[in-house]
């Protein structure tokens, strides 16, 4: 067995198709398939079903996934380290963020790991529960994970590094007429409409718990993706229950934001499988660390 065999067998888990597998490897498909059975006949076992015309994981296949990538990721690693002499000069820092957290502190976390790095590289994937983060890190898909939860999350292992906990807040439409106050009562969604993501975030959460205890508001839009609430929000569509982290992008294209009272907070954390980082993605966690240790520093009333 060799890092080759394992990076093709990786691109096939990826696409579950060996010509399109082998088209992002730029080799020929009869190649890829020698090189995938040669990597079967080594270990005894099938890693691939072939049924019908396509192929599935077989049960030792989706076992080899996660140790093939991480000695992929040792190797770039190995590599990033040889070819830099004065430290981190090149590497790649592999994570995954829900929207929320991704917007902030994401976005800052980013501006200050690439100012001290910068030739370094950021590859931020897309998640929208936070399990879907837990279980990309634990299956290596990504190093770092960055999740926003009502409580702590469930991470069987994983290294969890709170980093802040974001309010939800209230974005009205820049026309909105209501009075213009720093927060505002759940009380007072009384006849608002309101633009909802699916069940089972803490945003829809709250919705729904105001909607239970008989305030007579009305969902006009649920989505699927939160990225198109703000832009709905700022035509006129109706009211939107956000994390505080939508309160820039939010105020600078002219929505109102009030923050909800009683407060709801969403904790942001970071998530990590210790004692196995790349020298790239333990900078970033040494980053997350400062970043923590300024806002603490800071205290409230100057974030």
């Amino acid at each position: 067995m060799d890092v080759r065999q394992l990076i093709y067998f990786l691109a096939v888990v990826e696409t579950m198709n060996f010509g399109r597998a082998a088209e992002q490897l730029y080799i020929a498909q009869p190649s890829l398939s020698q090189a995938i059975g040669t990597l079967e006949r080594e270990l005894g076992v099938p890693l691939f079903h072939r049924v019908g015309r396509g192929i599935v994981l077989s049960d030792a296949g989706a076992q080899l996934i996660e140790p093939a990538r991480q000695v992929v990721r040792d190797l770039e690693a190995a590599r990033d380290a040889a070819r830099s002499a004065r430290g981190l000069q090149r590497g790649r820092v592999e994570l995954i963020a829900m929207p929320s957290p991704g917007m902030e502190p994401l976005s800052t976390l980013i501006r200050n790991f690439t100012a001290a790095h910068p030739s370094m590289t950021v590859t931020a994937d897309a998640a929208f529960t936070p399990d879907e983060v837990v279980q990309a890190v634990k299956a290596g898909r990504s190093e770092l994970g960055l999740l926003g939860a009502a409580s702590p999350p469930h991470t069987g292992g994983l290294r969890v590094l709170p980093i802040e906990d974001q309010p939800l807040v209230l974005i009205s439409p820049p026309e909105d007429e209501a009075p213009s106050t720093p927060t505002v009562a759940r009380e007072a969604l009384a006849g608002a409409r309101l633009i909802v993501s699916k069940r089972g975030s803490l945003m829809r959460g709250l919705v729904d718990d105001v909607l239970a205890s008989g305030v007579e508001a009305q969902i006009v839009v649920e989505v699927e993706h939160r990225t198109s609430i703000l832009p709905m929000v700022l035509a006129g569509v109706g009211h939107a229950v956000m994390p505080s982290s939508w309160t820039p992008l939010a105020q600078r294209s002219g929505a109102r934001v009030r923050r909800i009272e009683p407060a709801v907070l969403l904790r942001i954390a970071l998530v990590f499988r210790p004692g196995s980082l790349t020298p790239a993605a333990h900078a970033f966690v040494g980053c997350v660390e400062r970043y923590v240790s300024d806002q603490e520093t800071a205290g409230p009333a100057e974030r």
